[in-house]
């Protein structure tokens, strides 16, 4: 007669399987927290108790029917604590004598095959993929889980409105809290592709634009370059009036001027000094003292 397995394992493998099961479909461990999941729970692990007592009262008399022999052995094996089983099962080795009873009557290079059977760990895996294989296909089919588009889409829903909530709540550089950072250049050099290339012409060399990248300005209004060039942005130039304000009119927001002004004082401070524009536009202005 099998030894059974303990109700406390039976349990522990309906709580992994609710959980596994209500995670494909919730999609999150909000469930934690609903009475319905925990329902479930109390409810199957009552079951389980259940089917352990009937099988109890199997067990009892089946046992009643064995010889004085195999009740002994019976109670000998159940000594053994049950993962301890588990392991001997997994690694038994037969006896000499057990061998020639599984033997299958061919082999190779004298090589004989024995018919072992399967071990637990690996059947056991088996019909938990199986098991899971089923509850995923039902998930996949009734669900969203494991969509990569429908999860994208989510997702990126969800960053834009994070993003907007921030801009919301987050005020908008000006002249006064602008402040140069690095992990700002690549941001502003899209916007100036988009808005000043045209003039000012690639890597800011200056074309219908004065030159960005030498030390000569038309309009100085402020002490420090990075301000300096937030002010023209916003403003405008009063010598030139293609230079458009580009804050005042609403085209460009605060952090897309802090963003762009960052950007020409990298070009301006950062990488014109090592490496200068190639055929830039010749200087127009004044030279500028810039403070740091």
């Amino acid at each position: 007669m099998k030894q059974r397995t303990p109700v406390y394992i039976n349990i522990l493998v309906i709580l992994i399987i609710l959980f596994v099961v209500y995670y494909m479909f919730v999609q999150n461990a909000s469930f934690l927290s609903s009475p319905y999941f925990w329902g479930t729970v109390i409810i199957s692990a009552i079951l389980a108790m259940i089917h352990s007592a009937i099988g109890d009262l199997i067990e009892n008399d089946k046992f009643k029917k064995l010889t004085p022999e195999e009740q002994a052995a019976y109670l000998e094996a159940k000594k053994t604590p049950y993962f301890q089983r588990l392991y001997n099962d997994a690694f038994k080795k037969q006896s000499a004598t057990q061998e020639k009873d599984i033997l299958i009557d061919h082999g190779f290079d004298g090589i004989m095959e024995l018919d072992n059977q399967l071990p637990k760990w690996w059947l056991g895996l088996f019909w938990f993929g199986a098991a899971y294989l089923v509850v995923y296909m039902i998930s996949f089919w009734l669900t969203d889980f494991a969509h990569p588009d429908k999860e994208y889409d989510v997702e990126h829903k969800e960053q834009i409105a994070s993003v907007e909530q921030w801009m919301k709540d987050t005020p908008p550089p000006t002249i006064e809290t602008a402040k140069y950072s690095a992990d700002n250049v690549a941001a502003g050099e899209e916007v100036f592709k988009a808005n000043c290339l045209s003039c000012h012409m690639e890597g800011g060399k200056g074309g219908v634009g004065p030159n960005l990248t030498d030390n000569v300005w038309i309009n100085q209004p402020e002490k420090t370059l990075f301000k300096n060039v937030f002010h023209m942005v916003e403003n405008g130039s009063p010598n030139n009036p293609a230079m458009v304000a580009f804050g005042k009119n609403g085209q460009l927001s605060g952090f897309d001027i802090q963003n762009v002004a960052a950007y020409i004082y990298h070009i301006n401070q950062e990488k014109s000094p090592i490496t200068p524009a190639q055929g830039g536009a010749a200087p127009q202005g004044t030279p500028a003292n810039w403070e740091k």
